[in-house]
């Protein structure tokens, strides 16, 4: 979430308190003209993070247990804090104080230490000035995390990551504040992880959300005033990158936060960008970078999502809960409470939208 104060927090202070925001239309006006969006609502909620009356949730990644889908869990960061794991029921299973660290992602099946295990990474940026990765291992049976090690990630502020398992590595982009993408090949089989810049990219302004299909080598990139980036996310590909979709005022409401993917067969199905400006989210075709629709996930016996930075998709089985996959989404106003994650079922999202499972 970028730094500007949000409608209903200007809403309760001084017209002068937000003389910076003055240029950019009030809630209200921007949901006006916006493209339409349907609605959804939550089938699920996380606990609270512990830092209260702060932007502090910021990104979730999800674990599915294929064994036993009931089981399946969250990692969300506290970015003021650390990393919490979450069950699907909602409860904190484990937290970590890792400081300052504001994006996260996994990937299972990655050998670490000499086993095959659940990678976890984190953005760090407990020193601004100079980018790390933060590694851990997620121990699936006590859903903890343990502490791998750091490793470096350029000069600069850490802001997003996003994995991707490619055959012959398993790696890491970092998007720094700046808009700079530095690529990272990972070594976690060894005693302690190790990584190497292999190739940067870079985009003009602030940028943040992040994600990687593996199945076709492609990195999506959310440039936050701007619009939704694709990038070749093989270290032997170009680096230019390809504009999909504009954050126009219409279907992107800048600011373009968090990014998932919804992988459907070898190479179809949708990329998710939160458009935090109108409370929404637009979905798009991989296939050919088309506009496939966009919605809100409102207030029902749960409550909706507003202000989101980031989210993440999983398709396949959760359990009766959640079918067709788990759709989670950072809150950044969760009623009276401290922020927390949102938790949606996939299935409810193509049914709203009207499109192809």
């Amino acid at each position: 979430m970028t730094n500007r104060p949000s409608a209903a927090l200007c809403a309760t202070l001084l017209l002068g308190a937000c003389a910076a925001t003055a240029t950019e239309p009030p809630l209200a006006q921007r949901i006006a003209n916006a493209a339409p969006a349907t609605t959804v609502t939550a089938r699920g909620e996380t606990a609270p993070v512990g830092t209260p009356n702060a932007d502090a949730a910021d990104d979730p990644a999800i674990w599915r247990n294929a064994a036993n889908p009931a089981q399946s869990l969250i990692v969300g960061t506290d970015k003021k804090a650390g990393l919490y794991v979450y069950g699907l029921d909602g409860k904190t299973r484990d937290f970590l104080d890792a400081g300052r660290v504001n994006n996260v992602d996994l990937r299972d099946g990655v050998t670490i230490e000499g086993r095959n295990g659940i990678l976890v990474v984190a953005s760090d940026r407990n020193d601004v000035a100079h980018a790390k990765l933060a590694l851990f291992r997620l121990d699936p049976a006590t859903a903890k995390l343990s502490a791998l090690g750091k490793v470096d990630a350029g000069a600069g502020e850490a802001y997003g990551i996003c994995l991707y398992r490619a055959p012959e590595a398993t790696y890491a982009f970092v998007v720094l504040k700046d808009g700079t993408v530095n690529q990272i090949a990972l070594d976690t089989s060894g005693a302690a992880p190790s990584g190497k810049i292999v190739r940067t990219m870079k985009l003009g302004t602030q940028s943040e959300g992040c994600a990687v299909d593996d199945r076709t080598g492609i990195l999506y990139v959310a440039e936050e005033d701007v619009g939704l980036w694709r990038f070749d996310a093989r270290p032997t590909g170009s680096i230019a990158p390809t504009k999909i979709a504009a954050a126009d005022g219409k279907n992107l409401v800048m600011d373009a936060e968090g990014v998932a993917i919804a992988p459907m067969g070898e190479k179809d199905g949708y990329v998710l960008v939160s458009s935090q400006g109108d409370n929404a989210y637009v979905a798009y075709r991989l296939s050919d970078d088309s506009y496939a629709g966009r919605f809100r996930v409102v207030d029902g016996a749960i409550g909706g999502s507003e202000e989101t930075d980031g989210i993440d998709l999983m398709l396949g089985d959760f359990g009766p809960g959640y079918p067709g996959g788990l759709f989670v989404a950072q809150d950044g106003h969760n009623a009276t409470a401290a922020q927390n994650f949102k938790l949606v079922a996939w299935d409810d999202i193509v049914q709203a939208l009207g499109i192809d499972r």
